[in-house]
């Protein structure tokens, strides 16, 4: 193939260009994708480093440093630029005109002063953070008051304008507040860790009066003084992901043994034998990802490099101050230890991109940087004294980083600084590192030169100790024991209900059964445990859910004696304790005791080295309830042949069968991360199994208070066979029809899979039935209805007479049943006792006025409600006090009559009231509901309608009564909350309590997000509170409290 060559006039400046242009050919030449030049802002230390270890990398031609020193100056592929730095349109046509494509910012200043912003505005590519996001750095004052308002832990603190003030803080302070420091950008040095009140004052005298920090000072934090270990916690962030970097440990003192003045940073060493792994976990999740995502919530989303000082405290890690780039001198420590290539880091963490791939680190390795300072640093000090030694310290393998240095003219490199050189070794191990160093130390001259030799000592102390065995040596770890404790706390708090305040710490818990409504009380317990569901959270690393399983389990064999469930225990052992996970466990179960409506009153934590492994945990749970004695469950001289079966839907397989579940996966060879031939579409196998078991307390018990339910089987271990049976006189015996309920997909793919018989799966799993109630045939439409309003429920079967040597249950159906799922109907026809599913009776309807002032959202829920045939309420009027709103025209295409009675037009609340109360008379309602009507209704009026008059409110009542209880649940920090149907009192959301239905809040909950998930549950909850009290199921004494009906008629 003939080839053609164009030669082209070039103009060559200095021998710099010629070097560009012929790489610029040759990359050409044989195809190459050109590599970037990359600009690094910056003269120290610090950036001697970042560019060395970018010069590393093969996507990288040339790293010039803007001032750069005499160890950035014409080294390899790294070279000094004369730009300016501080005018950013100027150092912005500079990038363009020289062809750069990443500009990395070294230090603190050029970021606060908002470099990033105008370069990436310009067009040119940089790594940092923007101004904004820099104020973490740049303002204590607003990365104090940052860490409040997103709980990232920290010392408690002050910020003053007025010295006086600041003074006076210090002395009245019920905590050492000893430490002064300046809010602004100080180099690193303002910050005064006194040793009294009195010099204290004097710091905050010398900053503010005396302009010892310029500027930096007018604005004083005072801080309280914490104790423990500090660490340099740095990572890489891309506005959503962070990847943390080693620890590492900066040496502040001028002098060993951590004596002399405050400095820069004497040496640092990288990484920290001395902090635990989990610690290290818990300063990702509570320290750097919290700040990362309260960034990003605020609209100032952080990328680049942040940096957290941490102290170590008894109480936990607590951040002393943030920092908006690499440490100097932990960068010296960090970049001969990263494996990774750094410029791709770079790119990844701009492009938003860092959970693409791992951060690769250097492992079994350990760095160690010592300064060299000049003579009376950090005060006066001389420069241009000359540096000998560094060419015999490279020969040692030792890598030095330039900070204040200079290049002499003749030859040679000087101090121009007051921190002129880190000295950095990498070696197997700490003690190596250090060795190497000072060596490298040794060989380096220049007069009056200051450094430490003991850079590490406390980790070497650490690794080198003697001393006796503790608890923790043996694997129990107490002070993570205690940290869990202090995190369950709150957690425990939320869940307290009458008779109960769930105060976590003593050593037995207390509960008022008085308090709680009880008058001749039995109690129940219950306890259980979720079985190998276990295992398949653990692998899934799912397990917040395993809470509701647990609570569940315990709390539904409870509601089988027809108890009402009061408070709960847990029970938690491991091998060894991971706070994270303990945490999301007890979390669920908080939360789950909340749904069920018991407190959790006290619990186990058990770490148990040797008895289980590392990462095994394992659960069990204990309830209490309470229930009067004349209601106990079964009745079971009340049962009898005839009565009819309701089935209440699972979600699934509960907690019960997962052995046989994992033994079919192995078989089939399926993963739990493998998308599910059962569910939801996109789920996997491990979510669609952690499902977690519904909890049927707060939803059943009006109903088995009403006395219309014989008796309640909670469908656990042992599956249908078994547990119907436990609730039957032994003369009787059970007919089901599988034909009539829906089965889950899971069931039908598990039996066709495992190739299970019929008796099989209805001894192992529930098949798609929760629970099982026993009901009259005269009572079963109005049990029905009821839990229709919140629950899928069928008629499932009923009793008969057991001949002997018969079964005690049999299932028709089953086979095809499980064939025919999921696109089976259930089957509503008649069944042999002449029960039909949809039968009803004519009945006297309860006329029902709805008052709306807006959209009707719940109006429209009650009128679906109405409008099934087994209703035992009628809407007869729909009155608003606003003309033209959508709730009337809702009701006029319903064919439901409307009224407005305009509050504008009426000079009084009396006369307003008066008006509707006339309303409600013309129509002869009996039931009144207030579906978003917002106006207080006077006291005659509430009195007169007492008992008959219906609100919903969207929280969990008593909690969050009022306007905004959404919000006030979010400020709260609750788990969950929800909505209450109540009878309406004269005192504002007070009124007895008919039905609640709880909604968890989610971790990315708005306003927005939670109200809209609680109109929801309210859609459901009303219309079964207007049947409760429509068909008479309950009604409201005259001392307010509510009486349940114990003989419903159908």
């Amino acid at each position: 193939m003939k080839q053609t060559l164009v030669f082209c006039p070039l103009r060559l400046g200095t021998s710099q260009d010629l070097e560009s242009t012929l790489l610029f050919i040759r990359n050409h030449r044989f195809g190459v994708i050109m590599a970037e030049r990359v600009l690094v802002i910056g003269s120290g230390g610090r950036e001697h480093a970042l560019a060395w270890k970018l010069a590393q990398s093969p996507h990288v031609q040339q790293v010039l440093v803007a001032p750069g020193n005499a160890g950035t100056a014409n080294s390899g592929k790294i070279s000094n630029s004369a730009v300016s730095v501080s005018n950013h349109s100027i150092l912005a046509q500079y990038c363009k005109d020289h062809n750069v494509g990443l500009v990395v910012v070294g230090p603190e200043v050029p970021l606060a002063a908002g470099i990033v912003d105008d370069l990436t505005a310009a067009g040119v590519t940089c790594f940092g953070p923007s101004a904004k996001a820099a104020q973490l750095e740049a303002s204590k004052s607003f990365s104090k008051s940052f860490m409040d308002r997103h709980n990232i832990p920290t010392a408690r603190w002050s910020s003053f304008t007025d010295p006086q003030d600041a003074c006076k803080y210090i002395q009245d302070a019920e905590f050492p507040a000893l430490v002064v420091k300046a809010s602004g950008l100080a180099a690193g040095k303002g910050v005064v860790v006194a040793r009294d009140k009195d010099e204290a004052c004097k710091a905050v005298l010398d900053i503010m009066k005396d302009k010892a920090f310029g500027s930096a000072g007018e604005t004083v934090v005072v801080e309280e003084q914490l104790e423990g270990e500090e660490v340099s916690c740095l990572c890489f962030s891309d506005g959503i992901t962070v990847s943390p970097m080693p620890p590492a440990q900066d040496h502040k003192r001028l002098l060993d043994g951590d004596q002399g003045p405050n400095t820069g940073g004497m040496g640092a060493y990288c990484p920290t034998p001395q902090v635990p792994e989990e610690v290290l976990q818990e300063i990702k999740r509570s320290v750097l990802q919290k700040t990362v995502d309260g960034m990003r919530e605020e609209g100032t989303p952080y990328v680049g490099v942040l940096y957290a000082g941490v102290m170590l405290t008894k109480q936990g890690p607590k951040v002393l101050e943030f920092n908006c780039r690499f440490g100097d001198p932990e960068c010296q420590v960090l970049m001969p230890l990263l494996k990774s290539d750094l410029y791709e880091v770079l790119k990844k963490t701009l492009q938003a991109d860092l959970s693409s791939s791992p951060v690769q680190w250097l492992e079994d390795s350990a760095a160690v940087t010592v300064v060299m300072a000049s003579g009376g640093y950090p005060a006066s000090y001389k420069k241009g004294l000359e540096i000998t030694g560094l060419s015999q310290a490279s020969e040692m393998g030792i890598q030095v980083f330039h900070a204040g240095t200079a290049l002499k003219e003749g030859g040679g490199v000087i101090t121009s600084g007051g921190r002129v050189l880190t000295v950095t070794a990498v070696r197997p191990t700490l003690e190596g590192a250090l060795s190497s160093a000072n060596e490298g130390v040794a060989v380096i001259s220049f007069p009056d030169a200051v450094y430490r030799r003991d850079i590490g000592h406390h980790a070497i102390t650490y690794l080198t100790r003697t001393r006796g065995l503790t608890y923790k040596d043996s694997g129990v770890d107490i002070a993570a024991g205690n940290r869990l404790v202090d995190m369950i706390k709150p957690l425990a708090k939320a869940t307290s209900r009458p008779g109960c305040n769930a105060e976590l710490g003593g050593f037995a818990g207390l509960f008022d059964l008085k308090a709680a409504g009880f008058t001749d009380p039995i109690l129940v317990s219950g306890t259980d445990g979720v079985g190998t569901k276990l295992k398949i959270a653990q692998a899934c690393g799912i397990h917040s859910t395993l809470g509701q399983d647990l609570v569940a389990m315990c709390v539904n064999d409870v509601l089988a004696q027809g108890a009402e469930p009061l408070f709960f225990l847990d029970y938690f052992s491991c091998g060894r304790l991971d706070v994270r996970v303990a945490s999301s466990v007890i979390g669920g179960i908080a939360d789950a005791c909340q749904m069920a409506g018991c407190a959790l009153l006290g619990g186990e934590t058990a770490e148990m080295p040797g008895v289980y492994g590392p990462s095994d945990y394992d659960l069990a749970g204990f309830c209490v309830g309470a229930v009067e004695r004349g209601a106990v469950l079964p009745r079971l001289k009340d049962i009898m042949e005839g009565d009819l079966l309701i089935g209440i839907a699972s979600s699934g397989l509960h907690s019960n069968g997962f052995s046989l579940v994992r033994k079919i996966l192995e078989r089939r060879g399926l993963q739990y991360s493998s998308p599910a031939p059962f569910g939801q579409p996109g789920q996997n196998i491990g979510e669609v199994l952690l499902t977690p078991t519904k909890i049927y307390s707060r939803r059943l018990q009006p109903i088995l208070r009403s006395g219309a339910v014989k008796a309640y089987a909670h469908i656990t271990g042992g599956g249908l066979l078994e547990n119907i049976p436990r609730i039957l006189p032994p003369e009787l015996a059970v007919d089901l029809d599988a034909s009539r309920w829906r089965i889950p997909a899971v069931f039908s793919w598990l039996q066709k899979e495992g190739g299970l018989s019929e008796e099989e799966m209805s001894r192992t799993f529930n098949c798609g039935l929760g629970a099982v109630l026993v009901v009259s045939k005269q009572d079963v439409q109005r049990v029905l209805r009821l839990l229709q309003g919140q629950e899928e429920a069928w008629i499932v079967g009923s009793l008969t007479d057991k001949q002997p040597g018969a079964e005690a249950v049999v299932i028709r159906n089953l086979e095809q049943s499980l064939k025919d799922s999921p696109g089976r109907s259930p089957d509503t026809s008649v069944l042999k006792n002449g029960a039909l599913h949809g039968e009803h009776s004519a009945r006297k309807r309860t006329k029902v006025a709805v008052l709306i002032s807006g959209t009707g959202t719940n109006l429209q829920a009650l009128m679906e409600q109405v409008k099934k045939q087994s209703s035992s309420a009628e809407i007869v009027v729909v009155i608003s006090n606003r003309p033209g709103v959508m709730g009337l025209k809702r009701a006029s295409m319903a064919g439901i009559q409307t009224r407005v009675v305009d509050h504008k037009l009426y000079g009084s609340r009396a006369e307003f009231d008066g008006t509707i109360d006339k309303v409600l008379e013309e129509f002869g309602v009996e039931l009144v509901c207030l579906a978003g009507f917002m106006r207080i209704l006077t006291g005659p009026f509430v009195r007169k309608w007492s008992g008959k008059m219906l609100n919903i409110h969207p929280s969990l009542l008593p909690s969050f009564k009022g306007v905004n209880a959404q919000k006030q649940a979010l400020q709260a920090g609750v788990r969950v909350t929800g909505c209450t149907v109540h009878f309406v009192a004269e005192e504002v959301d007070a009124g007895a309590i008919v039905v609640q239905e709880a909604v968890p809040i989610l971790v990315t909950d708005t306003e927005e997000s939670l109200s809209e998930r609680i109109r929801e549950a309210e859609h459901r909850a009303f219309p079964a509170a207007l049947e409760l009290v429509a068909s008479g199921g309950l009604k409201l004494r005259d001392d307010g409290r509510i009486v349940w009906n114990q003989s419903i008629q159908g």
